[in-house]
C-alpha cells in the first residue's frame, strides 16, 4: 500500500512513540528528562539538549546573522517579513547543528509571547506587542519561519516563553502575578493559544513567577489550558534553575526531590537545571519514584511528549531521510540574510516627528554632526549572536555624506586621591588601574557614558577599553563594553566627603578603595572604607558636542539604552526617562543647531516629551543589529520610507503607569485598551513621508450574528508627491456592556504600499467572536447583544473613518447593559 506521493508509509509516529517507550528502561526514561539528553546507544537514540536560544538570530553560538531585536521586528507589522526572519534563523540553527549537533539542539527557545503590559519590564526588547493579538499573530509567524514549512518534519522545534503572566524582573522568583479570570483568559492566555493553535509552536516554557499565589512551574494551567490550545501533543520545558527554586527561595516543598516530582506531576516534561550536568536531575526524579512522590505514568508522559518533539524533528531518523539535511555552514550571514537584516532593520525604523526636515536632502557640501552615546556603535543584547560585522548610524552616514564629524557627548575626566591620579593602562589589552600618577595626563583621563538610572560606564581615553572589575580582582581597562549575565562594568558616583565622590561597583555592590599596593579593587563594603576621588573634568562633551553642532548643516543625535544597563533581564527600569547625561547633551545640541534629529535607539520606550515639544524630527527603532546604522541612514536620507508603527504605548511619563506588579490591566486602567489620558505615541503610532487619505468605509452588514463575520472595506489613497507605506488599523469598542470593556481594541491591520495618486481598496474581516468577553460567572466567552463601535485609522487615537455594527448574540445576556466606557460608566 502506497500514500499520495507514491511512498510506502511507515508506522504511525504515535506508535513509532510506543515502541520506543516500550523498549527504554526506566533509567533511560529519567534520563531523558533534563536539557542535556544522554544517548541511548542500543535504540538508535541520539544525544539531544533542549534549549538553542532563537531570539532574534542564533545566540551564544559564535557568530551569527544579528537581526532586530523583537521589539523591533514586531514593528515592521509585517508578518510575512517576520516568518522570513524565523526562516533564516531557522537555517543557521539547522548549519550549526549539522556542525555541532551535540552542543547545538534544534528545540529552540523563541519566540516570547508575553504582552507588553508596562514598558519598564527589564525584558521589554524580547516580545511584540502590548495588545495580545497582535503579540500572537507575529509570533505565530516567527514560530512558523523557524519550524518550515515541511508537512513531517520540523526545521526546529520553537518554544514559546514564558508560562504565565512574566512582566516584572525584580523578584522575579518570589513574586505573584494575580490575574483575574478576564485578565487571564482576555489578556495572557490568547497571545499563547495562537502559535500552539496554528501549530507554529510545539513547546512552551514555564516562567519562573508565581501565578495566583501557585509557582508557574506547580501551575493547574498547564494541564487545565495550555495543553488544550494545542492539536498535537506540547512539551513544556523548565526554565532555568526554576525546579530549584521550588523548594529553594519559592518554599513550596520541604526538598528538592519533592520539588521536581511536583513539577513533573504538574505537567513539566525537561528540567532546565545544573547546566550540563544531568545528575542532580535524574537522581532526585529517581528518588522521587522510590518515595512515592511519583509514578512511572508520570514519567512515560513526559518522555512520550519529548519524543513526540524529537520524532518530528527527524531525530529518529537515518540522515537520508531529513529534509533539512542539506542546510550548508555557508547559509550563516550569507548575502540574502545580510540583505533580510537590513531590510528588517529598515522596516522597524519608526517615524515619531517630522516637521519637514525629513527626510534630508544629500548635496555637495553637506555638512552632518552625528552625536551621542550611540553614533558610532551597534550594541547587542543578551541573547544576540557574535556580530559578523557592524554598520553604525556614523558609518552609514560617512559613506554617503561630504563631511561628517562626531563626538559621543561624553564627559572626560580625571579622578584624583590626594596629590595621585587615577592611571590606566596604556597597551592594547589593558591592565590594572592604579592611584599612581602624577599629572592628569591622557593615561588619566576617563570618557563617562550615562545609561540612565544612575548608572555609568567608564572608558579609558588610553586604550579606549572599559573598566570593569571582578569579585575578587582589581578594577581594569580590559573590556570592550558592559556585557555578560552579571554586567561587572558600571558604577555609581556617590557622594563623599568635601566634594568628593565614592565609586559604588554595581555588580559586587561594593566600593572601590586603594589598595596599599596602589591598585583600585571594589573590595569595600561600607562606603566609609571606599576611597574618595575628586573629579576633575578635563573636558565638558555636552559643550563640545554642541560645537560640532554649530558648525553643521544638520545634526543627528543618536542616543538610547545599552541593552545590558538599566533595564534587561533580572533588572527592571524604575522610570522612563532618557538618562540625564543624554538629554543634556540633546538640549545643547538643538540649542546650538535647531536643525536637530533625534535618532533614538533602545529596547523599550521612553519618556521624550521635551523633544517632541522642540525638536523639529524623531525617529525611534529597536537595536537593529549588523545593519542598523546602514537603515537608519536609508531612512533619514529618503531612499526608504520609514516603514515602523509602534506596537505599545509611549506614555508621557511613568506616573501614568499602574504599580510593575499590579497585572490588572482592567482595574488599573492599564495598556491602551484601557488607559484614559493622553498617550505621548499611541499604539499604532507612525509617520511616513507622504500623506494618505482614508474615505469610503463600508461594512458588508450592518449586523451580525455571534458566529458571522463581516468584511469591512476602506480606500486609501496616497495623496502625496512620492510612494509611501502605510498601515491601516481596525479597532472596535463595545459601546454598552455589562462588564467594563476596553475604550478601544486592535481586530486587525493591512500594509499597504501605493504611488503617488494611486488608491487602494483595503478589505479587513471581523468575526463577531472575536468581540466576546470572559464571563466568569459562566467559565466561557460571551457575545452580548451589542453594538459596536468600527474604527479605522492610522493608531489607536488617530482614527480616520467611524462606523457601527450590531452584534446578535446566540442568546441574550440576562443583565442591564451599561454604557461601555472604561470604567463601565455610562456618560
Amino acid at each position: 500500500m502506497t500514500d499520495s506521493t507514491g511512498r510506502t508509509p511507515g508506522p504511525s509516529p504515535a506508535a513509532r512513540v510506543d515502541d520506543l517507550l516500550a523498549r527504554l528502561t526506566l533509567t533511560e526514561k529519567i534520563g531523558l528528562l533534563h536539557q542535556w539528553q544522554a544517548p541511548v546507544d542500543r535504540l538508535g537514540l541520539p544525544p539531544f539538549r533542549t534549549g538553542t536560544e532563537a531570539l532574534h538570530g542564533v545566540a551564544w553560538l559564535g557568530t551569527a546573522t544579528v537581526f532586530p531585536q523583537v521589539i523591533g521586528l514586531a514593528s515592521s507589522w509585517n508578518a510575512e517579513l517576520v516568518r522570513s526572519v524565523g526562516a533564516a534563523v531557522g537555517a543557521e540553527v539547522r548549519a550549526k547543528h549539522h556542525a555541532d549537533p551535540e552542543r547545538v539542539g534544534l528545540n529552540v527557545w523563541a519566540p516570547v509571547v508575553n504582552p507588553l503590559r508596562d514598558p519598564r519590564w527589564g525584558r521589554n526588547e524580547e516580545g511584540w506587542s502590548e495588545d495580545p493579538w497582535l503579540t500572537g499573530h507575529l509570533a505565530t509567524a516567527y514560530a512558523r519561519g523557524l519550524r518550515g514549512d515541511h508537512p513531517d518534519r520540523l526545521r526546529t522545534a520553537p518554544t514559546l516563553k514564558h508560562f504565565l503572566g512574566y512582566n516584572n524582573e525584580t523578584d522575579r522568583a518570589t513574586t505573584s502575578s494575580d490575574l483575574p479570570p478576564r485578565v487571564l483568559h482576555e489578556y495572557e492566555l490568547p497571545a499563547f493559544r495562537a502559535p500552539l493553535a496554528a501549530g507554529a509552536a510545539v513547546a512552551v516554557m514555564a516562567s519562573y513567577n508565581l501565578v495566583n499565589g501557585t509557582p508557574a512551574h506547580l501551575s493547574p494551567l498547564i494541564e487545565g489550558e495550555l495543553r488544550a490550545m494545542a492539536a498535537d501533543e506540547i512539551m513544556v520545558v523548565g526554565d532555568a534553575g526554576a525546579a530549584t527554586n521550588i523548594a529553594g527561595v519559592q518554599g513550596r516543598e520541604p526538598d528538592h526531590v519533592s520539588g521536581f516530582a511536583a513539577a513533573l506531576r504538574a505537567g513539566i516534561d525537561n528540567f532546565t537545571e545544573d547546566d550540563t550536568n544531568s545528575a542532580l536531575t535524574t537522581g532526585r526524579i529517581a528518588e522521587a519514584l522510590e518515595r512515592g512522590l511519583i509514578t512511572t505514568a508520570h514519567v512515560d508522559r513526559a518522555v512520550r511528549r519529548i519524543l513526540g518533539v524529537r520524532l518530528r524533528l527527524g531525530d529518529l531518523d537515518p540522515a537520508h531521510e531529513d529534509p533539512w539535511a542539506g542546510v550548508p555552514p555557508e547559509v550563516v550571514d550569507c548575502p540574502a540574510h545580510r540583505e533580510l537584516a537590513h531590510e528588517a532593520a529598515r522596516q522597524c525604523v519608526v517615524l515619531l516627528r517630522n516637521d519637514g526636515l525629513l527626510p534630508l536632502t544629500a548635496r555637495p557640501g553637506l555638512r552632518v554632526a552625528v552625536l551621542g552615546p550611540l553614533a558610532d556603535a551597534v550594541h547587542t543584547d543578551w541573547y544576540s549572536g557574535t556580530l559578523p560585522y557592524a554598520v553604525s548610524t556614523l558609518d552609514a552616514l560617512a559613506a554617503r555624506v561630504g563631511t561628517v564629524t562626531s563626538h559621543s557627548g561624553a564627559d572626560r575626566i580625571a579622578l584624583r586621591a590626594g596629590d595621585r591620579y587615577v592611571r590606566c593602562a596604556t597597551d592594547a589589552d589593558g591592565g590594572p588601574l592604579t592611584l599612581d600618577a602624577t599629572a592628569a595626563t591622557e593615561a588619566t583621563w576617563l570618557d563617562v557614558f550615562d545609561w540612565g538610572g544612575d548608572a555609568v560606564a567608564l572608558r579609558a581615553v588610553a586604550n579606549g577599553r572599559h573598566v570593569g572589575g571582578d569579585d575578587d580582582a582589581g578594577l581594569v581597562n580590559d573590556r570592550t563594553g558592559p556585557g555578560g549575565w552579571i554586567v561587572r562594568e558600571t558604577f555609581r558616583f556617590r557622594p563623599g566627603p568635601d566634594g568628593t565622590v565614592l565609586l559604588h561597583h554595581l555588580a559586587t555592590g561594593r566600593y572601590v578603595a586603594v589598595g596599599p599596593d596602589g591598585r583600585l579593587r571594589a573590595d569595600a563594603a561600607e562606603p566609609g572604607a571606599g576611597t574618595p576621588f575628586a573629579v576633575e573634568l578635563v573636558a565638558d562633551g555636552a559643550a563640545e558636542a554642541a560645537a560640532l553642532a554649530a558648525d553643521a548643516d544638520v545634526v543627528v543625535v543618536a542616543l538610547g539604552n545599552h541593552p545590558m544597563v538599566n533595564g534587561r533581564e533580572t533588572e527592571d527600569r524604575s522610570d522612563l526617562a532618557l538618562p540625564a547625561g543624554q538629554e543634556a547633551l540633546l538640549r545643547a545640541a538643538h540649542a546650538a543647531n535647531p536643525r536637530t534629529v533625534l535618532a533614538l535607539t533602545s529596547s523599550y520606550p521612553y519618556a521624550i516629551g521635551w523633544a517632541d515639544a522642540h525638536l523639529p524630527a524623531v525617529l525611534w527603532s529597536a537595536h537593529g543589529g549588523q545593519e542598523h546604522g546602514a537603515a537608519l541612514a536609508a531612512v533619514l536620507f529618503g531612499d526608504a520610507e520609514p516603514g515602523g508603527r509602534l506596537t505599545q504605548t509611549w506614555y508621557a511619563d511613568a506616573a501614568e503607569l499602574p504599580d510593575l506588579l499590579d497585572y490588572d490591566i482592567i482595574d488599573a486602567d492599564a495598556t491602551y485598551l484601557y488607559h484614559r489620558g493622553d498617550p505621548l505615541y499611541p499604539l499604532g503610532h507612525g509617520l511616513g513621508y507622504t500623506r494618505f487619505d482614508y474615505a469610503d468605509l463600508r461594512l458588508s452588514a450592518a449586523s451580525v450574528a455571534a458566529d458571522g463575520e463581516v468584511e469591512v472595506r476602506v480606500e486609501v489613497t496616497n495623496s502625496g508627491d512620492r510612494p509611501g507605506e502605510d498601515v491601516v488599523q481596525l479597532y472596535t469598542r463595545q459601546r454598552r456592556s455589562r462588564v467594563k470593556q476596553p475604550l478601544r481594541q486592535l481586530r486587525g491591520y493591512a500594509r499597504v504600499a501605493l504611488a503617488p495618486g494611486e488608491r487602494r481598496v483595503v478589505r479587513l474581516r471581523l468575526r463577531a467572536a472575536d468581540l466576546g468577553w470572559w464571563d466568569e460567572t459562566r467559565g466561557a466567552r460571551v457575545v452580548e447583544d451589542a453594538t459596536h463601535t468600527v474604527l479605522v485609522g492610522r493608531s489607536a487615537t488617530d482614527i480616520r473613518l467611524v462606523g457601527t455594527l450590531g452584534v446578535r448574540a446566540a442568546s441574550a445576556v440576562d443583565a442591564p447593559a451599561r454604557e461601555a466606557t472604561g470604567a463601565g460608566r455610562s456618560r
